[in-house]
């Protein structure tokens, strides 16, 4: 089975040495990812606008996989402070509320104290029908019925 690696193109992941996400197979498998803003490599303080930020990292992770928030399994949310949980719950509700995955929350230090949550998530990709080869012909037919003409009285 291959292996393919997606980078966000984060310092994180080249200097810890990890991946933003890995597929295998039609299995999708997300880091914890943060609040950050990659591109810039800024983070705001309000938890909820880092779980909008981190679901819109994984977003971005899962299409270069194939796959869409739609897809997530499981995800595990990680935050220092418990209280910051339910300020995000109208994110996470938005982003998978339609899908909902399997869930664990989990009380931890992070590695920076600007972090305020970290979203780790699974997803299966969806199942590709397979192609039609390239000189396939499509047959149409066409079946016409005369009309039934009424019987003379």
């Amino acid at each position: 089975m291959t292996r393919r690696v997606i980078s966000s193109g984060s310092g994180f992941e080249r200097d810890i040495g990890y991946a933003r996400a890995l597929v295998s197979g039609a299995w999708v498998f997300v880091s914890g990812t943060t609040g950050f803003d990659y591109a810039a490599m800024t983070i705001v303080d309000d938890p909820a606008a880092q779980a909008r930020q981190a679901l819109g990292n994984i977003a971005a992770a899962l299409a270069q996989a194939g796959a869409s928030l739609t897809d997530v399994v499981r995800v595990r949310y990680i935050l220092p402070d418990r209280a910051d949980f339910e300020p995000c719950w109208p994110v996470l509700r938005e982003a998978f509320g339609a899908s909902p995955p399997a869930a664990t929350m989990i009380v931890a230090n992070l590695f920076d104290p600007r972090m305020r949550i970290e979203i780790e998530a699974t997803a299966r990709r969806p199942a590709r029908a397979p192609a039609a080869p390239a000189t396939a012909m499509t047959k149409v037919f066409c079946f016409f019925f005369p009309k039934k003409q009424a019987s003379p009285p």
